[in-house]
């Protein structure tokens, strides 16, 4: 069982890593990791940078939006993580992010298209569309509905809003926030160039999921950016 105080770092951690990977959008965005004790989430406090987030600036906050221990204030969309988490208890870590390449590409009303690697995890099955509110995701009823979008999924493109992706623990939430955000560039990209000719059929997304993406992949690019984060930090 972790400590508080290794919840506290690790959350810290994964915060950092989003900025490392790009995602930072000056003080909005975050990563919550779920409380062994099902008191809720350890997430980001309000207020601060992916970047600028240390051991003292994570909360714990209850599903109720109490913050419990550590140091407040709480983001408003804290249901995100609770909801989503309460609704998957396979998932012990959720992000959520304003990458620009996702929000532009979710206004485009496509299907994302395994173009890359980076689209392999959000293909097949089709990544979750989150379409009751591009505002912010602020009560239970709403966390419940994103929840209900992202199903037995690893994300869902949030239109005119965002991203969230969710993970076992943070290294594969935090890194499919940033192969979500790259698939959606990668297609922005091919589209602006002209039509899409060639893409992973359902096969090759198989194969891939084995090949390219074991949990030893997901680790390693998340060490990358934890590596970043730190240097960063120097």
């Amino acid at each position: 069982m972790e400590t508080e105080e290794q919840l506290i770092a690790a959350t810290a951690q994964a915060n950092q890593a989003l900025a490392a990977s790009g995602q930072s959008d000056m003080v909005w965005g975050h990563a919550a990791i779920r409380d062994p004790d099902n008191r809720g989430v350890w997430m980001k406090a309000s207020g601060w940078s992916f970047g600028e987030v240390t051991g003292d600036r994570v909360a714990l906050v209850s599903p109720a939006g109490e913050v419990l221990a550590g140091h407040g204030p709480r983001h408003i969309e804290y249901p995100i993580h609770t909801e989503v988490m309460l609704a998957r208890p396979d998932v012990g870590c959720v992000v959520h992010t304003h990458a620009p390449a996702a929000c532009a590409f979710a206004a485009l009303d496509r299907p994302l298209l395994a173009l890359s690697h980076d689209g392999v995890e959000f293909a097949d099955p089709p990544v979750g569309r989150f379409t009751r509110t591009g505002s912010l995701i602020s009560s239970a009823d709403l966390g419940k509905a994103l929840a209900d979008a992202i199903g037995d999924g690893n994300g869902a493109l949030l239109p005119r809003h965002g991203l969230v992706t969710v993970g076992p623990d943070p290294a594969r939430a935090v890194m499919r926030a940033a192969l979500l955000a790259r698939a959606c560039q990668v297609q922005l990209q091919a589209l602006a160039a002209g039509e899409i000719k060639t893409w992973s059929d359902a096969a090759e997304i198989e194969r891939k999921k084995a090949e390219v993406w074991p949990e030893s992949q997901y680790n390693a690019g998340y060490a990358y950016l934890c590596r970043l984060a730190a240097a960063a930090s120097i």
